[in-house]
């Protein structure tokens, strides 16, 4: 079987979760919407600033009204208050934010003003029109969408939503996904390791990880490498959207999800062009999508952050689901060429990128000391001062 490309096999995945979009929609207070998705646009209802303002604590006044003259105050603004109508040939008090009167077109900063005695003010520098007022719906006017439906809800977005008076928003509900590990090797934390035993690491990562996408986590535990238990328990999974597993599907003796699956719905595996992460599962049990991911924790971060990350922001409606990539400087030599893309666990130091020294895939401890993947492109050799493309983590985890 010759090795899937990654674009293929990202482009097969968006196009599953495509056909199982989530359509169910819920209206939630903006208080609960960080992380959510949005279903349907925000419309603004309103022009915003709703009225022309003051950018700067100063003076307002008519601009035709300044001669050489200092202009006399007659009136204070302050923001919240509505102002009377600005009398000719004065000039008014005004605060940042605070409405502009009618009547004036311009607004100087208090330093560069001077109040004589006698309570008039002298302005000190040559002045343009509009200079330092705020026009209504400069940054918005009503019927604009301020919001695409399948925008990712962060502090930005709702506080925008806010500008605009919105108290509840109409989001896409939560992905449920079930997650599942295999193996009578694993132990959950906290408990005493027997031999040949080793905690179960990939549970609490994706776990989070998946909380951290606005997914509803459904912990299905640890299938034991027993067939008849391993059908029981995936039986007891109900009302989910993804099985997602870690290790042990695959065509071996002991394989007993990848049997339960391929004798109760389908079962296709991937060998992927991706290092590490070479085995990847796709199929269905009873209907329900299920993403098997490789059990080594580095190349379940590799897989998840670069494939099935996409695939479940797909199903929950957001449209641009890849990482940002940034382009930066190698700070190290790569002459081996290899026949599969590889993300190495790395981080920048003084500018440039440096993998560290230990990539195994079964080492998680790198990625805590890494910030981010380095790619390194198959059939490609890396010089030190290359551009590289660098995947910060925090891009994947958010």
């Amino acid at each position: 079987m010759s090795l899937l490309p990654l674009e293929e096999a990202l482009a097969r995945l968006l196009a599953m979760a495509d056909a199982d979009a989530i359509k169910e929609m819920e209206s939630v207070p903006l208080a609960e919407a960080e992380g959510r998705v949005l279903a349907k646009p925000v419309v603004s209802t309103l022009d915003l600033p709703p009225w022309s303002n003051s950018a700067m604590d100063g003076y307002a006044l008519r601009l035709a009204d300044l001669q050489d003259a200092p202009l006399p105050v007659s009136q204070r603004i302050l923001a919240g208050q509505s102002p009377r109508p600005l009398i000719p040939n004065t000039c008014a008090r005004i605060f940042t934010g605070a409405p502009m009167p009618d009547g004036a077109d311009t607004v100087e900063m208090q330093e560069n003003t001077e109040v004589l005695d006698d309570g008039r003010v002298r302005f000190l520098e040559p002045l343009k029109l509009g200079k330092n007022v705020r026009l209504k719906g400069n940054e918005t006017r009503q019927g604009d969408m301020v919001l695409e439906a399948g925008k990712r809800l962060g502090p930005v977005e709702l506080g925008v939503a806010a500008s605009l008076g919105c108290a509840t928003l109409d989001v896409f509900r939560r992905a449920r996904v079930a997650i599942l590990s295999t193996g009578d090797e694993l132990v959950e934390p906290g408990l005493p390791l027997g031999p040949g035993q080793i905690y179960n690491s990939n549970r609490v990562v994706l776990s989070s990880w998946l909380k951290r996408l606005g997914c509803q986590v459904i912990d299905a535990g640890i299938l034991p490498d027993d067939l008849a238990r391993t059908r029981e328990q995936l039986g007891r999974l109900d009302d989910i959207d993804l099985i997602l597993s870690t290790g042990g599907v695959s065509v071996g003796e002991a394989d007993f999800l990848g049997q339960a699956l391929r004798e109760e719905g389908e079962l296709t595996l991937w060998k992927l062009a991706l290092k590490p992460g070479k085995p990847l599962t796709c199929g269905r049990f009873n209907g329900v999508p299920v993403i098997g991911l490789p059990g080594n924790p580095a190349s379940t971060l590799v897989t998840f952050g670069l494939l099935a990350r996409a695939y479940l922001l797909r199903r929950m409606g957001v449209q641009s689901v890849e990482p940002l990539t940034l382009q930066v400087t190698a700070g190290f030599n790569w002459t081996r060429v290899g026949d599969r893309r590889e993300y190495q666990r790395a981080r920048l130091e003084n500018g440039r990128v440096m993998p560290h020294r230990d990539q195994g895939s079964n080492v998680l401890r790198t990625a805590a000391w890494a910030d981010g993947l380095v790619e390194v492109r198959e059939g490609k050799t890396i010089a030190e001062g290359d551009q590289v493309n660098f995947i910060p983590l925090s891009e994947l985890m958010a």
